[in-house]
């Protein structure tokens, strides 16, 4: 896996960056994902994630983790020719999250539990949506939350 974590807010600790970085490992493990998958994580604050939720969703107010999957074709985008005689596979990038450390203390605190916990279900959450799973049917749901509860437990960021 190839990733990237950038921490915007240049105040989130190594502690917190190798978790995110070993959940998303372990995740990536779960649903079998190739191992040259590249992926970004951006660490921000409650200021920075309203204005890409307003200009991106149309929503006028923060959110705790907004997840851009790299899935779709642009019919407008020039396509990468590669020469059939090239011997080498180019890597699936499948996107980006983002988050807020403010959301991560509000919620972790409103919720009863660790900012570990909070952040760790974060960043599955989002990994998950990037990786096609949805909650929007009940169905959809239990799988997907079902796997993030799974995640967490195994990494032991257990409710």
């Amino acid at each position: 896996m190839d990733l990237e974590i950038f921490d915007d807010t240049n105040q989130v600790s190594d502690k917190w960056l190798e978790m995110i970085r070993e959940l998303i490992e372990l995740s990536a493990k779960k649903i079998d994902l190739p191992a040259d998958t590249q992926m970004s994580v951006t660490l921000m604050d409650n200021d920075m994630i309203h204005e890409i939720n307003k200009k991106y969703r149309g929503i006028d107010k923060p959110t705790d983790v907004i997840s851009f999957a790299n899935e779709e074709e642009d019919p407008n985008e020039m396509p990468i020719i590669i020469p059939d005689d090239v011997d080498f596979d180019i890597p699936k990038n499948i996107g980006d999250i983002m988050i807020s450390m403010d959301k991560v203390k509000e919620q972790a605190q409103y919720l009863g539990h660790s900012e570990d916990r909070e952040l760790g279900f974060l960043v599955v959450h989002g990994f998950l949506h990037l990786n096609g799973y949805d909650h929007m049917k009940p169905e959809d749901e239990e799988e997907m939350f079902g796997l993030q509860r799974e995640i967490l437990d195994e990494y032991g960021l257990k409710r």
